[in-house]
């Protein structure tokens, strides 16, 4: 997999987001023309992109603000999590409970609890910037 996009109303804000996350701002560029319109199916596609590189060097997510056509979707129609199709992505993490509270001042808001997973995790979902849902994943032992 080369990277999974999330497209966002506020691309400062969610680049801000996952640097605080950890992840590191690889590049930032503006795509428009033939061949963006062709991929997408859209006429006059023109957007902004952050990519962002998880520490381990391995993972990509690429944050895109549609400039036009404009964005559709959001808000109070965001997906929920049993909403059919891709709906979050997860996130390792050293410390739930501090990574919880630093996203929380970009935003974050818990879906439901921090739960335990047996002796092997701890987990949680969280709606973060353009409401989009990040889960968390703490390793115990």
């Amino acid at each position: 997999m080369d990277n999974v996009a999330v497209v966002v109303d506020d691309l400062a804000a969610a680049t801000a987001f996952f640097i605080e996350l950890g992840l590191e701002l690889e590049g930032e560029a503006q795509v428009e023309g033939a061949v963006p319109d062709r991929m997408t199916g859209l006429d006059g596609v023109r957007s902004a992109i952050a990519m962002m590189r998880t520490p381990d060097g391995h993972s990509r997510l690429e944050l895109t603000k549609f400039l036009a056509p404009a964005a559709v979707g959001g808000g109070a129609d965001a997906p929920a999590p049993n909403t059919l199709g891709l709906h979050r992505v997860m996130f390792a993490v050293d410390d739930l409970d501090d990574t919880v509270a630093r996203l929380r001042r970009h935003g974050a808001e818990l879906l439901g609890e921090v739960v335990q997973y047996e002796d092997a995790y701890r987990l949680c979902d969280l709606r973060g910037p353009s409401g989009i849902i990040v889960a968390l994943a703490q390793r115990l032992g």
